[in-house]
């Protein structure tokens, strides 16, 4: 049950009285009108902009036409009170009646509540993609995490969700892998191959690699040139980085619908970077031409010379992009036009990219292309997600020797667990900065927010097993309807109630906003909120979960735990972190 969309329909439907009586012209667009949370929970439950928005198109005040709204809604049954505020905002205070179907949606619906409708549009979520040049590092696991859990927002809210992970096999990263990895063969082989040459990858974990290239080609691989053993330990390298990297997303409880790789766009049975290119110059968005300098400071790598260039600028792009290096391979940026054109073809015309921070200049050229190639019929967001400071004890850690240049993702999962790392990565906005601090993540304070919630859901429970174990008559079957909801009157009961009827609201925009981490806020204030009711019964034995000479309260508390208890499990489901019953 979704408050806020209903009544605003109901809103739009007293909007439609007035017009038939008159005093509103035909034709409003009430499509901007919304209801949502007042700031300031005592001007009410609700609040509306409908008078503001429609001012000027109905040719009144907003204070004015915020009068006849007032009047028009004064006789709804489940509107205790109509105020204006300010220059016309109109806040609703709704009865106690509205809240106890939200408690009774709650139960009724369980692991249901809050989702949505199923949509018919199909969603395409890549996430990761990380290269397979090594393990995981933490960064990684950030866009790991926020993308699953985006996945799983956009299929609650009803869209068909597909996760995708781009495998970049191809291009010169993989042959400098192919390369690192054919030192670690030489090692293998009982070589001294001294240190690792600036530019190769230096970790040990390239080390198993070796010793496997061993097992299979045994010493044949050093008679070749590297034009014939380069492919052969390329494909290798690939396979076993990216068992690594399964694994890696394995232990976050991460998985993948399609893995979908570069190289196929091209050794395929036909070339499918030439086949969109061809395309995309029949339209006259392909030709060749100059780039203008860059501006500043001329780089060492640029020329002035004729490319072959993507008009991006005629879709917003700041300039044209080329397409095709100076020995006539594809650039980066034409693969990425042939792979986003393919999840179009595939029948995605939303398309959500998560990157790192480092990729933000690439996003205008990526919407520029998908808005080529689909005709202006897709669309592409990308969210990127910044950079994660590890910390111990707010000290900086100290680089993974595994790795050779980073802490791994494994490491910090092994050592804090999934669910930590889940919800910390989503206890902070995708494109801000995150301080990830080993010690404080594990600490069972309200300073860490996952224990903070997963308590709240605990305790919860234990509430849940003293009211049923209780002397008096209640029963975990009792019929819903016979319980006096009404009971439930305390300020701070009454701020849980508005807080759960927010859910599916929550739920809802957090999914068109495409930000996961509001579910993760939402959750710390609903736990807040409990945390705090439960405070309030020590002070005030009256405010208990269980009064024995109390069955009615008693009943009636144990369906608000019960609500509580559940819409924790639902979100903490949605970020893909448990909900354990006790926390010991």
């Amino acid at each position: 049950m979704n408050i806020f969309e209903h009544f605003e329909n109901r809103v739009r439907i007293a909007l439609g009285h007035l017009t038939d009586a008159g005093h509103l012209p035909a034709g409003l667009d009430f499509s901007r009108v919304v209801v949502e949370p007042p700031r300031d929970h005592t001007h009410g439950d609700l609040a509306t902009n409908a008078a503001m928005v429609l001012a000027r198109e109905a040719v009144k005040s907003p204070r004015v036409l915020a009068e006849l709204l007032v009047e028009a809604l004064s006789n709804d049954p489940d509107i205790e009170h109509v105020s204006i505020a300010g220059p016309g905002f109109i806040n609703l205070k709704l009865r106690h009646q509205v809240f106890e179907r939200v408690l009774r949606s709650a139960l009724d619906l369980g692991s249901q509540f809050g989702r949505g409708s199923q949509k018919a549009e199909r969603v395409n979520v890549e996430y990761v993609s990380a290269n397979p040049t090594g393990p995981m590092h933490v960064g990684h696991g950030r866009g790991a995490v926020f993308g699953d859990a985006l996945a799983n927002l956009l299929g609650f809210s009803g869209y068909e969700v597909c996760r995708e992970y781009y495998i970049n096999d191809a291009g010169t990263q993989v042959d400098v892998l192919s390369r690192s990895v054919y030192l670690r063969y030489l090692e293998a082989l009982g070589e001294d191959i001294g240190a690792i040459p600036e530019g190769l990858y230096p970790g040990d974990y390239l080390k198993p690699v070796g010793q496997v290239l061993v097992e299979r080609y045994g010493k044949s691989l050093k008679s070749m040139h590297e034009p014939e053993w380069l492919p052969l330990v390329r494909d290798v390298a690939i396979a076993m980085m990216m068992d690594s990297i399964r694994e890696d997303l394995k232990a976050l409880e991460i998985s993948h619908d399609v893995f979908f790789s570069e190289r196929s766009l091209t050794s395929g049975p036909r070339d499918e970077i030439a086949v969109f290119l061809r395309d995309l110059r029949s339209r006259d968005l392909i030709y060749d031409g100059r780039l203008p300098p860059p501006k500043g400071q001329l780089s060492d790598d640029w020329e002035d010379r004729e490319q072959t260039l993507f008009r991006s600028s005629q879709f917003g792009d700041d300039s044209d992009r080329p397409v095709l290096k100076s020995d006539g391979s594809y650039t980066y940026f034409a693969s990425d036009i042939a792979y986003h054109a393919s999840k179009y073809h595939r029948g995605f015309n939303t398309m959500i990219d998560v990157w790192g921070a480092d990729h933000g200049g690439y996003i205008k050229r990526m919407q520029a292309a998908v808005a080529a190639v689909t005709d202006g019929k897709g669309l592409l967001d990308v969210k990127l997600c910044q950079l994660v400071r590890l910390l111990r004890n707010g000290e900086p850690v100290k680089m993974s020797k595994r790795a050779g240049e980073f802490i791994t993702l494994r490491e910090v999962v092994n050592e804090v667990g999934s669910d930590a790392v889940r919800f910390m990565m989503l206890f902070r906005k995708n494109d801000a900065t995150l301080d990830f601090d080993l010690a404080k993540v594990v600490e069972q304070s309200r300073e860490n927010p996952v224990f903070y919630v997963q308590y709240a859901h605990a305790r919860g429970c234990s509430a849940l097993r003293q009211s049923l174990s209780a002397s008096h008559d209640v029963s975990s079957e009792q019929d819903l309807s016979k319980i006096d909801l009404t009971l439930l009157s305390d300020d701070a009961e009454m701020m849980i109630l508005r807080r759960l009827a927010q859910f599916p609201r929550l739920i809802e925009a957090s999914a068109l906003a495409h930000e996961p981490h509001r579910v993760a806020f939402y959750l710390y204030d609903l736990a807040s909120d409990f945390h705090a009711l439960w405070n309030k019964g020590k002070d005030d034995p009256k405010l208990r979960f269980v009064l024995e000479d109390n069955p009615a309260i008693t009943a009636a508390r144990r369906v608000l735990v019960q609500a509580i208890v559940g819409v924790l499990k639902n979100g903490l489901s949605l970020l893909g972190v448990s909900a354990p019953d006790e926390m010991r």
